[in-house]
């Protein structure tokens, strides 16, 4: 959608606050980590605003950060194929890449001798120079038992790494399953499990009956038993046993991806500068996949300097994106109050200081999620995300919080993920 912006004095300040959907938890009263949150800030935003719901992906799927942010882009992959995460976060961590090289998403788990999964992050508590230190053993140690297949593991943040295996005489196939048994991957999107009985490393199995597909299926499942072998041994993990830390004996890969994608810059899909602040490197790999300028706003829970770098670069862009990832972290570790106060924090640190700082008059905000990640679930689900846009040229509603609840009965309705841009420029250039 391309609308011919009638006031082009507005900007817009898009804002994800990943996994930020809840349902109802016993710790906190029975409310939602938004209902029970102390928040001014988007209060305000709200009663200056109208509210609604969105199913970011589809109906019935529990979708991860990726495909859900693409749709949340306006990008909804119905008729075109979608790459996958490995692809993405290839791109975001500046693996080299090429077509037929096998991409996936990694976490380091710890696991027993039974390929039980005792922790599948293990822990979270790990240092990036712990992280460096195994991979760095991993890419010299391994020699996987195809002789024309390598590979190279590289780190990201905290759990996460990245793992791309190349072969010298075929392309790989993206036609394989995980060895994540939390994730399940269908049409090249990973989709949460809520169904699992047990939480075991499972093989890699061929999706096809291509022989390239049994070869990359081959390779991976060697690659798991090596790092298992590798890795119990190695220094870092003999470190964190003495200090009571879970081990990283294990990578779960998922979400395989063997394709460069190429969709419409963003820019061109709605006639305007767009410009980010995103941390994660999926989120980094959509921003350079779509085009979108990515500026530097401090680490990943600087909220401050989020909120003052946001209101500075806005004067160039038309819509600035910004991805905050705090809330789904604490939903995954079912930690209800400590989600209440993280949004508690970035209504303050974020939102606080976003008020302060911009002229507010001629900016309109959008707030919404990617996904729901309900700490009684520890898991992301296909509940609905809140949908809040809020400007001074909308006409105002009886919305007084930024919450679930509120979100159901909003003017705007449900939507789908992939219209939710188009809705909101709609409502303000129509």
């Amino acid at each position: 959608m391309s609308l011919e912006r009638k006031n082009n004095s507005l900007k817009i300040i898009y804002v994800i606050l990943d996994g930020i959907g809840d349902l109802p938890h016993s710790s906190i009263n029975s409310l939602t980590p938004l209902e029970a949150a102390n928040t001014p800030n988007l209060d305000y935003l709200a009663i200056n605003g109208v509210m609604g719901e969105v199913i970011t992906v589809g109906k019935g799927i529990a979708p991860q950060s990726d495909i859900a942010v693409f749709n949340m882009l306006g990008y909804n992959f119905k008729d075109v194929p979608y790459v996958g995460r490995g692809i993405v976060e290839s791109i975001g961590c500046g693996i080299d890449m090429q077509t037929g090289d096998l991409a996936l998403r990694g976490n380091f788990a710890t696991i027993d001798e039974n390929q039980k999964i005792i922790d599948r992050r293990a822990g979270r508590i790990i240092e990036s120079k712990e992280a460096k230190s195994l991979c760095q053993t991993l890419n010299s140690a391994i020699l996987l038992k195809d002789p024309d297949a390598s590979v190279v593991v590289i780190p990201t943040i905290a759990h996460r790494v990245t793992i791309r295996f190349r072969h010298k005489k075929i392309k790989l196939s993206n036609k394989i399953t995980n060895t994540d048994p939390a994730y399940d991957k269908v049409n090249g999107m990973g989709i949460a499990k809520t169904d699992i009985v047990e939480m075991k490393v499972l093989k890699s199995i061929p999706q096809d009956e291509s022989l390239s597909s049994k070869i990359s299926s081959d390779i991976v499942n060697d690659f798991s038993n090596q790092v298992y072998i590798i890795s119990k041994k190695h220094p870092v993990n003999k470190s964190r046993e003495k200090r009571n830390l879970s081990v990283m004996n294990c990578i779960l890969v998922r979400d395989a991806g063997n394709t460069i994608p190429h969709y419409a810059p963003i820019d061109q899909k709605y006639n305007m500068t767009v410009g980010c602040v995103v941390d994660m490197p999926v989120e980094i790999g959509i921003s350079k996949i779509l085009g979108m300028d990515i500026i530097e706003a401090g680490s990943i829970n600087d909220y401050v300097i989020k909120a003052k770098v946001t209101a500075k670069e806005l004067q160039k862009y038309d819509m600035i994106y910004v991805h905050i990832k705090g809330p789904d972290e604490f939903g995954h570790d079912g930690d209800a109050l400590g989600k209440k106060q993280n949004i508690e924090k970035i209504d303050r640190d974020f939102f606080g200081t976003l008020l302060r700082e911009l002229e507010i008059s001629n900016v309109v905000i959008v707030v919404s999620g990617d996904h729901s990640t309900p700490c009684i679930k520890k898991s992301h689900t296909d509940d609905p995300v809140p949908l809040l846009i809020s400007s001074k040229i909308l006409k105002n509603t009886r919305i007084q919080r930024f919450t679930e609840s509120y979100a159901k009965t909003g003017p705007v309705g449900t939507l789908m993920g992939s219209d939710v841009l188009d809705k909101t420029l709609e409502m303000i250039y129509s």
